[in-house]
């Protein structure tokens, strides 16, 4: 089909013509990158935490009591505990994936490297932590009886440069500090303090993503923590079906302990993980909203100008007829023509999605906007605008030749 009579028909429609562009330009850089936005939430959300969430219950106190007793009455809480019907593990941690609070500490080589290697979450833990929350490790062991230390003795410490301890990392951790090799048996560094690793475990995220960090580093230290440390107690059922009927037993059996404590929180960690991407979940709801609007009105406007074109084009569309055009040669013309709009409004759109892209890493650290979306998002609003368009070119195709002999 020639191209030149439908730039000519534009030209003398720059109002109009310019209108469409601008609409489908907007439309093509703010769905752009929302799709991406859409698409790392959704990465986020999904992102898997490295322990047994269906399983495990949360139950976090007031107080323990006299700082002095704070250990005793932990191994007192925890024996309560483990004797609750349907309970497979119990331990004590001072932090989970996907939690608001964060504990991280930077790993170095060597003990006198200026800038650590990188950030990382320390957990720290309890006998029995691994087993309880569910943790696999790809590389190494468990840590043995012998190793764990209570909190409340790593505490009165003076010379931490005499310290040592073995420790669990990540895989991310692993191969950032070790890339391509083993890392059991070898040396990161806590500061001053040695930490011989003696495991590799397979996931375990970080609480969150401070600082920018890497979700993915991680690290565990046999320290047993107090509950006046701010550690909380987790759960570990056989049967997920019990979790309500098993939490309900476990608060009763630590009110029995201590009645005088305050239960702050008792939830399943399916509800923590809920909470924490809550945020995450309403924002791609919104943008898809956004999208999803956006497109209906682009579409609405491209209807509304190619109906108003086929009204007011009815006479020589009907002298085109006469002179022999087909339906089908109509129904291209206006399809073309749209194709041409979207095509140049696509264009500018992809500049546009850059430009915005660019404003939304300087102002929110955001990632670069992956070139995939582009043609992605050019794609679609070209079928968008085909559709649009359907309806008025087959009106348009309708039109009978006797159209050409009406006066005006």
């Amino acid at each position: 089909m020639e191209i030149r009579p439908i730039l000519s028909t534009l030209l003398r429609h720059k109002t109009a013509a310019a209108l469409i562009v601008l609409e489908i330009a907007f439309s093509c850089a703010i769905v752009c990158n929302a799709l991406f936005l859409i698409t790392e939430r959704i990465e986020n959300v999904s992102r898997p935490s490295g322990i047994a969430e269906q399983q495990l219950l949360q139950v976090r106190l007031s107080g323990i009591g006299p700082a002095d007793n704070a250990d005793a009455r932990t191994r007192e809480d925890l024996a309560a505990l483990r004797a609750v019907p349907g309970v497979a593990g119990v331990t004590l941690v001072n932090q989970l994936p996907f939690y608001n609070n964060s504990s991280n500490s930077g790993l170095t080589l060597t003990p006198d490297q200026e800038r650590a290697t990188l950030n990382a979450a320390q957990y720290m833990a309890y006998d029995g932590m691994l087993d309880t929350l569910g943790i696999r490790l790809s590389a190494g062991r468990d840590f043995l009886p012998g190793e764990y230390v209570d909190g409340s003795v790593m505490e009165q410490a003076t010379d931490y440069s005499a310290l040592s301890s073995p420790a669990i990392i990540s895989a991310a951790v692993a191969e950032k500090m070790f890339p391509g090799g083993d890392a059991v048996g070898r040396t990161v560094y806590l500061g001053p303090i040695p930490l011989t690793v003696v495991g590799v475990a397979e996931t375990l995220t970080r609480p969150n993503g401070v600082n920018g960090g890497n979700m993915s580093y991680s690290f565990v230290l046999p320290i047993r923590p107090n509950y006046n440390n701010g550690g909380f107690y987790m759960l570990r059922v056989d049967d997920p079906a019990r979790r309500a009927e098993v939490l309900k037993a476990a608060v009763a059996a630590l009110e029995q302990v201590d009645p005088n404590r305050l239960v702050l929180d008792q939830r399943s960690y399916s509800e923590i993980r809920e909470r924490f991407f809550r945020s995450d979940r309403e924002m791609i709801g919104l943008l898809l909203v956004v999208c999803v609007a956006l497109l209906v009105v682009t579409a609405l406007g491209i209807v509304g100008l190619a109906s108003f074109w086929v009204q007011q084009r009815s006479k020589q569309i009907g002298i085109r007829r006469a002179l022999g055009a087909t339906r089908s040669q109509i129904l291209r013309y206006f399809q073309t023509e749209n194709f041409l709009l979207a095509t140049i409004g696509i264009v500018l759109g992809m500049v546009l999605a850059y430009a915005i892209n660019l404003a939304l890493m300087e102002r929110y650290e955001l990632a670069r906007l992956p070139m995939l979306y582009l043609p992605a998002g050019a794609v679609a609003l070209w079928l968008l605008g085909q559709l649009a368009v359907l309806g008025p070119a087959r009106r348009a195709a309708a039109v009978p030749p006797a159209v050409a002999t009406r006066s005006a």
